[in-house]
């Protein structure tokens, strides 16, 4: 059984493809899309901050997935 991935990484993984989604979307569709790359950005500074943000709340809780790091 392959071994888990811990929280962080699966929010980096997360926000690198939004991140990129974004930049796609604001190239092919309307340069409006990057405020959904701003949107990342701040969440993760909130995670950096505060140790949580709205899509690590969702994973811990909805999804199960546990820290990798202490808070």
């Amino acid at each position: 059984m392959p071994a888990r991935w811990p929280l962080e990484r699966v929010l980096f993984a997360l926000a690198g493809s939004m991140t990129l989604l974004s930049v796609l979307l604001a190239l092919l569709i309307s340069p409006w899309f990057l405020l959904l790359a701003a949107f990342v950005g701040l969440n993760q500074w909130l995670f950096v901050g505060i140790g949580s943000c709205p899509a690590s709340f969702l994973l811990e809780r909805v999804a199960g997935i546990e820290r990798g790091c202490p808070r």
